[in-house]
Formats: structure tokens, C-alpha cells, sequence
């Protein structure tokens, strides 16, 4: 009975809309929930990634995903990412809200050097994407009446300081501040709106040596003495958007090797931190 309530194949089959799924996280989420029964939709900007994302998918799972190419920065396309779904599958039970980008502009930028055009950017697809497709998706799920799952995506970032992303921390800050505050507006609608908060997760294999080496001693400074993979945020997605979570709601789930324990992870250089680098 265990494993049975992890299935998403129903009846219904559970149909899944993963934003940012053409890679990393997001397509290893997607994989893990499409072997699990799912239906799944993925979205991204690009079509090609999304192409190779839908046929890895594909041979991991047996089940080909709808491919939707959009910006979680126009509300109207999140809203055509609904429509889209529907049309296809004929209803939705997931909204898997992923999309998220780091300071792509203004990285590094010091509060007095931030643009507002930086500061919207970051705030536009990792907050507002969020807001959008929440939003949406709760449309058609208090339209279809049977409830559903409304999953978002956050950051340990959220949860300390970052001066060298200040609009990336406070964006996911927001992401688990909505997913609480969404929960409690559909209170008696068996709509379930939790938070999954990833620490540091390599999200592709390293490239070459040197990289894996570089993992390898960023790692160190976790508890866990490594950096997650994409692969294991599949299994709490899996859960999340299962029966098998059925009382849980408006809460965020960590998931970082430890990171967040002492405090060591934010920056990896710590007195200590660099004590054990130098005793190698």
C-alpha cells in the first residue's frame, strides 16, 4: 500500500506541468515523476532543449511529454501553459513551478550599483513565474473540483544572506513565503501547495576532470561531505505530488546534505572551513 500511494499512473493518471524541465532539476524531476505514471508537460524557453529533454523523458519512461516553449516572465504565457495542457491530456493535477534563473544580471552588484532593470529580471522569473503559473494552475484546479498539487521550487539561498546574489536570496525567499500563504488561501479545496528548497545540487555531469575535482572540494564544506545530484530531488518530487503526502501542506522541505548546518555552506570559507582545506 506503501509504494501504491507513490504511484502517479491513478486512475486518474496524474498529469504534471514541470516549468524550467528542458534540463537540470527540472528534467530530472520530470524523469523521476514520468517513471513514477505521470503524464508530463515540460516548458522552457528554448525548443531544441526541450526536444532533448521530451526524448530523454521518453526513454527513461515509456510515456512522451507534451512540450510547451514560453516565458514564465508573461503571464499570458503561463496562462497558455495551462490551456495548452488541458487540451492535450484533458486535465491537470500538478503544477511544478521550477523556472528560476540566478542574477544573470547585476550578479555581484552592490545595493547601491543594482539596476532596477537587474533587480525586475531576477524578480520576474524566479517570484513573479512562480505567482503566475500558481495562479493559473489553481484556476483550472478549483475549476476541475479534485483538488491538485501546487509544487514550487526555492533555494537554500533563500534561507541566509548572499552578497553576491542579493535578488536571487530575496526571490526565493518569496517563492516560500507564496507556497505558505497560497497554501492557506485555498484552505477546504484539497489543493496542496508545498516547497521543495534544494542546496547545492550539481545539475549535469562535470565536464571534464578539473571540474569534478572542484566538486569534489566544494563538497567538503557540506555536511554531507559532497554536493547532491540531480537525480535526488526526484523522489521528494515524486512524494510531494503523490497521495502519499496527502496531510502535508504549506511547508518547505530541505533538501542540501546538511548545508545549512553551522552555517558552513554559504560561503565554504569559514575559519574552519579553510583550516581543514589547508590540512588537506
Amino acid at each position: 500500500m506503501v509504494l501504491e500511494s507513490l504511484r502517479l499512473d491513478g486512475p486518474p493518471r496524474r498529469v504534471v506541468i514541470v516549468t524550467g524541465g528542458s534540463r537540470g532539476l527540472g528534467k530530472a524531476m520530470a524523469i523521476a515523476l514520468a517513471e513514477a505514471g505521470a503524464d508530463i508537460c515540460i516548458a522552457s524557453r528554448t525548443q531544441s532543449q526541450l526536444d532533448e529533454a521530451a526524448a530523454e523523458i521518453e526513454r527513461a519512461s515509456g510515456r512522451k511529454p507534451l512540450t510547451v516553449a514560453m516565458n514564465v516572465q508573461s503571464s499570458a504565457d503561463c496562462d497558455a501553459l495551462i490551456e495548452k495542457t488541458v487540451a492535450h491530456f484533458g486535465r491537470l493535477d500538478v503544477m511544478l513551478n521550477n523556472a528560476g534563473i540566478g542574477d544573470r544580471k547585476g550578479a555581484g552588484a552592490r545595493i547601491h550599483d543594482l539596476s532596477d532593470e537587474d533587480w525586475h529580471d531576477t524578480m520576474e522569473v524566479n517570484l513573479h513565474g512562480t505567482f503566475y503559473c500558481s495562479r493559473a494552475a489553481a484556476r483550472q484546479l478549483l475549476k476541475q473540483g479534485e483538488g491538485g498539487v501546487i509544487l514550487n521550487v526555492a533555494s537554500g539561498t533563500a534561507l541566509r544572506s548572499s552578497a553576491q546574489s542579493m535578488g536571487y536570496a530575496a526571490a526565493k525567499a518569496g517563492v516560500i513565503s507564496l507556497t505558505k500563504s497560497v497554501a492557506a488561501q485555498l484552505i477546504g479545496e484539497n489543493i496542496r501547495v508545498n516547497c521543495i528548497v534544494p542546496g547545492f545540487v550539481s545539475q549535469f555531469p562535470a565536464r571534464d576532470e578539473d571540474e569534478e575535482n572542484a566538486r569534489k572540494q566544494r563538497g567538503r564544506f557540506i555536511t554531507a561531505r559532497r554536493l547532491g545530484e540531480a537525480w535526488e530531488l526526484g523522489p521528494l518530487a515524486v512524494f510531494l505530488c503523490s497521495d502519499a503526502s496527502s496531510y502535508i501542506t504549506a511547508e518547505s522541505f530541505v533538501i542540501d546534505g546538511g548545508g545549512l548546518t553551522g552555517g558552513i555552506a554559504p560561503t565554504g570559507y569559514t575559519v574552519a572551513a579553510e583550516a581543514e582545506v589547508a590540512r588537506g
